[in-house]
């Protein structure tokens, strides 16, 4: 096995376009259901806690399966889990385009797409096995990927829905996701001992201690940080996916034009490109706990900003904050990881963190939409999504770094 391909380009720059491809794919096309939020209500008469319900089982699910995902990954390696991930990836997809219960909701969305996303962790920790310097910016690159699928996927979905209906825009995407992923699949592996940049020094014995470097997952799960990491993902999914299942079907309540309300999710996506990267570069010059806290500061002062908002100028001005913090928080979470744990157990603390982080995941987008249906607004979530930024500031600053042992 050798580190550079036939054209002599190290090859750690392949997996990283490759994983890059995938989370366009993966989380563009997730992050369009709030698209196709209103079309479901009009159609089917459900309400939005419902609706928001298949978003929900499907996190749960994800962050589940993530954790079998990191360890399946081990075993077989990434190619093989994320080539099968994205043919039911593609399938889940398929079925929405013939749903007609919220049964059918439940179990292609909630179910089927949750099983096709979960390789997102083994994407993520391959990079830190390929590169050991650069770390943070390696990982904006591949996140990158998936601003870029926010930004584009769900326009070009609303625009299809307005088209062809929305049936038929499910169809497109369901064809799309399957040739994509599974391409992109095929160029995943993981390095070869020793590590490809300890190579170029010389350094064989280096990498033989370096692999094993830091906390085991028993000693990790004892730490007040692994605590802290749990509620930070929790905090950040919460808010997040609240915002992005729910923030077209609110711009359309303020009379705003469908597709100009998606360009909604479309500037939270270009921001947060934008956000990885600076956040990236900021966390490999200065510190990963610093560049959190500025994350967390900017989204929770979007999230008040977005609670007196009803012109379409203001959710725009909220949509690229809330992205550019979205951005910062997402690239930083996989480096913090090796940061303070290190790599000995990388894959399993980091999937086991987005785990708990799945429960917010799962309950916010539920409360957002009960909140709505009982009282009309979202003026109350909003609030809560803010107060839980700000304890997500609050917990960055009791992060403290030990020695490995």
């Amino acid at each position: 096995m050798t580190h550079k391909d036939s054209s002599g380009l190290y090859y750690g720059y392949v997996i990283v376009t490759a994983a890059s491809i995938m989370m366009m794919m993966i989380w563009g096309t997730f992050n369009s259901f709030g698209v196709f939020f209103e079309p479901f209500i009009k159609e089917f008469g459900w309400t939005r806690a419902v609706t928001s319900g298949a978003s929900a089982l499907n996190t749960m699910i994800f962050g589940i399966l993530c954790v079998f995902s990191a360890g399946l990954s081990e075993r077989l390696g990434p190619r093989w889990v994320m080539t099968v991930c994205g043919v039911i990836l593609g399938l889940g997809y398929f079925l929405m385009a013939r749903l007609t219960s919220t049964r059918d909701l439940y179990l292609s969305f909630g179910v089927l797409v949750g099983i096709g996303m979960s390789p997102y962790i083994p994407l993520l920790s391959l990079v830190p096995r390929w590169f050991t310097t650069n770390r943070g910016r390696m990982n904006a690159i591949v996140l990158s990927g998936m601003g870029l699928g926010i930004m584009l996927v769900p326009p070009v979905a609303s625009t299809l829905i307005s088209l062809w209906q929305w049936r038929n825009s499910y169809l497109v995407i369901a064809i799309a996701t399957l040739i994509v992923t599974v391409a992109a699949s095929q160029f995943l592996k993981f390095p070869p001992s020793p590590a490809p940049e300890d190579e170029k020094r010389g350094a064989a014995a280096l990498w033989a201690e370096r692999r094993n470097e830091g906390l085991s997952f028993q000693q990790a799960i004892r730490t007040r940080e692994f605590v802290l990491l749990c509620w930070l993902y929790f905090s950040f999914l919460f808010c997040l996916v609240s915002i992005t299942v729910h923030i077209v079907i609110h711009a359309i309540g303020l009379d705003i034009p469908a597709t100009h309300a998606a360009l909604t999710l479309s500037l939270i996506g270009g921001a947060c490109i934008v956000g990885m990267n600076v956040m990236g570069n900021v966390a490999d010059r200065f510190s990963n706990k610093m560049a959190l806290g500025v994350s967390y500061s900017l989204m929770g002062c979007s999230l008040v900003w977005v609670i007196p908002s009803h012109s379409e100028w203001s959710l725009y001005l909220f949509s690229t904050a809330f992205g550019f913090a979205y951005g910062g928080m997402q690239v930083l979470f996989s480096p913090l990881v090796a940061e303070f744990f290190g790599t000995r157990s990388h894959g399993v603390i980091l999937a086991t963190g987005a785990l708990v982080g799945s429960i917010g995941a799962a309950i916010g987008p539920i409360i957002a939409g009960y909140i709505f249906d009982t009282s009309g607004s979202y003026t109350v979530a909003f609030i809560l999504c803010s107060i839980l930024a700000f304890t997500g500031l609050a917990s960055t600053f009791l992060l403290q770094k030990r020695p490995f042992g």
